[in-house]
């Protein structure tokens, strides 16, 4: 069982900037691909950012791409979501997910382990 601790979340002015960290439990982490999703009141859970096992390969969501940066450092156990120019649309709980079956991938159903999330406010 792999445990993911988001942080980082808060309130942010439009076109600030926030650091979303995820730490992992697991000391094989580098047998995971990991990705971030978000969640907007109302809405459904959409992809933002995913990252390989050995961090060489990423993708993103066009709503994102650009403004965020995903990476992750396996010798802390830990991916990042650097976000930039923020707009109040970005306001989500932003959750961190982990896979073991998949290099990387943007689809949820392919991540085997979710934090709890981590709420990011945007205001105008």
């Amino acid at each position: 069982q792999v445990q993911l601790v988001e942080s980082g979340g808060g309130l942010v002015q439009a076109g600030g900037s926030a650091r979303l960290s995820c730490a992992a439990s697991e000391r094989t982490f580098s047998s995971y691909a990991m990705g971030w999703f978000r969640q907007a009141a109302g809405k459904e859970r959409e992809f933002v950012a995913a990252i390989s096992r050995s961090g060489g390969m990423t993708t993103y969501a066009d709503s994102v791409k650009g403004r965020f940066t995903i990476s992750r450092d396996n010798a802390k156990n830990t991916v990042y979501l650097q976000m930039n120019s923020l707009k109040p649309e970005d306001t989500a709980n932003y959750y961190c997910a982990a896979g073991r079956r998949t290099f990387f991938t943007r689809y949820p159903e392919e991540y085997d382990y979710w934090g709890q999330g981590t709420q990011v406010t945007v205001s105008s």
